[in-house]
């Protein structure tokens, strides 16, 4: 897990080595135990490493590999990495380290740009191909790792935050209208390849660009999970589905325990991470480390889940750590959380896992976390009432549910400069249910949810509050292959149950039916939800602050009408609207747009 960027050039001249080396200072966080730069003409690469697999300075980057001619820098991890250099260790190649890193490189040497299918893990690379001057870019299938880009005439720059890329230079602060409606509609994500800001673009998951010396590319989507039943699967039971699916699960948990440092467990206390430490206990762990974190009530809302997360911290016997935030140190760790996002990211959620942790980094350099099983089991609210809905009519019912305003209501809340005629977020959606598969209202809200609201909403979440510690988070339940797995069972036993009735099925056996039979829960921050005091303060001074005014994003009228009344205001899913249009100043003004 680290931080890279790069500079490629196609103009005749020579890569700017000092942008390359601003741009990789800004991410010392994501890697703080070595820094590594690299130039050769038109090419630069910079890297940060956080030391996880092979310690030693073999496994440093960027990772020149002059036999085969191929640079590599790389974030991520390879979980398979030692089954594939096994392989190609078969194949005559010969390795000058232990790390995952060198079998990127050589296994793109063997297999070219369909390495990629070889990879159990999460990643974003590039690779630099010395003879032919060629760049090969590429991100995991769900999207886990992140890799930003900016083009510019005859340049392009790469880099895993897109603060990285500001620190850089030669972006302006043009805000993207389309992304813009995105953030206020589709529940606050910006799907790729668009971001915030007009100058920077994301590369798209499961995708792979490869770039010719002339600045010439070609992308190729290698994966692309349907959501159909198969035929093979057509007379499982559900026992069939919950034997299947707890396999791959148990695979997932367990690739994710490699490493050359201990790995621990973010414990909510909720089915997801409790199914997690009940995996590893099952395989024989002991020792483990895992970790809850709380905050103080308010608004009437509890702040904290520690009474279930103590429940399968006894249960399991694992070394628990209950982290209690003080309301004295929330505020500040606000500001530290909103400098801590690539893209502005409105979920509350942020701030409870930057201070988790900047708390879990003093005794762990990797965790493995629940995120997703929502997503891929059908956890969440709005898809029992798709249940029902024809497949024709899957792209209204899902906007109901889902979108946080009806794109009329916009006018009232954005300034007519960046108001858009087409409602564009429901043109996005319509597009991407139109793809052929999902058989289902519900195959297609899961299909969408888990390979593009996932992606740039709770992943995006976990990367950027982890890394702002130095701390690796692994997510089991994004396996690819479970994931293809979970997308061919029939929705019905994933709605069971209250919803994740298969994952609830997996459970039961293993750990106590009270963890599994509570209500829903997440990490709450209770004073974001309900703002007051200095909290609201804050929001009220990034979004009367003159840089905000001159920017006129959103109309003064609505703003004025916000603060009067900050908590009466919700999105569609219960987010407190004020949040959302104050968190995205407060995001712009920390990464300095003007």
């Amino acid at each position: 897990m680290c931080g890279l960027s790069g500079e490629f050039r196609y103009d005749g001249r020579a890569a700017d080595v000092g942008a390359v080396e601003r741009m990789t200072a800004t991410m010392v966080p994501r890697g703080p135990d070595g820094l590594g730069l690299w130039a050769a003409g038109p090419v630069a690469l910079g890297h940060r490493r956080l030391k996880i697999i092979d310690l030693s300075e073999r496994g440093a980057q960027p990772m020149v590999d002059s036999g085969l001619g191929l640079t590599v820098v790389f974030n991520g991890c390879i979980y398979n990495y030692e089954a594939i250099r096994d392989e190609l260790t078969g194949l005559g190649y010969r390795f000058f380290s232990t790390s995952d890193t060198e079998v990127i490189g050589k296994a793109y040497h063997r297999w070219g740009v369909h390495c990629v299918d070889h990879f159990a893990g999460m990643f974003a690379f590039a690779i630099l191909e010395r003879d032919s001057g060629r760049l090969v870019l590429a991100r995991d299938r769900l999207g886990i790792k992140p890799l930003y880009l900016s083009r510019t005439p005859g340049r392009l720059r790469f880099a895993s935050t897109l603060p990285a890329l500001l620190a850089g230079g030669g972006i302006g602060g043009e805000i993207d209208k389309v992304a813009l409606h995105h953030y206020m509609s589709f529940h606050s994500v910006v799907p790729p390849s668009r971001t915030i800001l007009a100058g920077v673009e994301k590369l798209p998951q499961a995708t792979i660009r490869v770039v010719e010396p002339d600045g010439a590319f070609v992308d190729e989507v290698y994966w692309r999970p349907d959501f159909t039943r198969r035929p093979e699967q057509a007379d499982w039971s559900a026992h069939d589905w919950r034997e299947a699916i707890e396999e791959k699960l148990r695979i997932a948990v367990r690739r994710r325990q490699v490493a050359d440092v201990p790995v621990g467990v973010l414990l909510s206390g909720g089915l997801d991470s409790s199914l997690i430490v009940a995996l590893l206990a099952e395989a024989g762990q002991t020792g483990l480390a895992t970790f809850s974190v709380g905050f103080e009530a308010a608004g009437g809302e509890s702040g904290d889940e520690f009474f279930y997360s103590d429940i399968i911290a006894r249960h399991f016997g694992t070394d628990h750590h209950q982290i209690r935030v003080p309301g004295d140190t929330l505020l500040p760790a606000i500001d530290s959380a909103i400098a801590a996002m690539s893209e502005p990211m409105v979920s509350h959620d942020c701030v409870a896992f930057y201070l988790l942790s900047q708390e879990v980094a003093k005794h762990v350099k990797v965790v493995q976390s629940g995120q997703g099983a929502d997503e891929v089991f059908a956890g969440y609210s709005w898809y029992p009432p798709l249940a029902d809905v024809p497949r024709a009519d899957a792209v209204d019912a899902y906007a109901r549910v889902f979108f946080d305003r009806p794109h009329s209501v916009m006018k009232l809340i954005i300034e007519s400069e960046y108001q858009l005629q087409n409602d564009v977020s429901r043109d996005l959606i319509e597009a991407l249910f139109a793809v052929p598969g999902a058989e289902t209202s519900v195959d297609a809200a899961l299909r969408n949810d888990s390979t593009i609201m996932l992606v740039d909403d709770p992943v995006k979440r976990v990367d950027n509050m982890t890394m702002a510690a130095g701390l690796e988070a692994r997510t089991p339940f994004l396996d690819h292959e479970l994931v293809e797995l979970a997308g061919a069972c029939p929705p019905a036993l994933k709605l069971a149950d209250g919803g994740k009735g298969v994952l609830k099925a997996v459970g039961r056996p293993l750990m106590p039916n009270e963890v599994i039979d509570r209500p829903k829960g997440y990490f709450p921050v209770p004073a974001i939800r309900h703002l007051s005091g200095p909290f609201l303060g804050r929001v009220r001074e990034a979004l009367t602050d003159p840089v905000a005014k001159s920017r006129g994003l959103f109309r003064p009228d609505w703003v004025d009408a916000m603060l009067a009344n900050p908590n009466d205001n919700r999105t569609t899913l219960g987010s407190n609207a004020l949040w959302q249009a104050a968190l995205l100043e407060m995001w712009l003004q920390t990464q300095g747009v003007r």
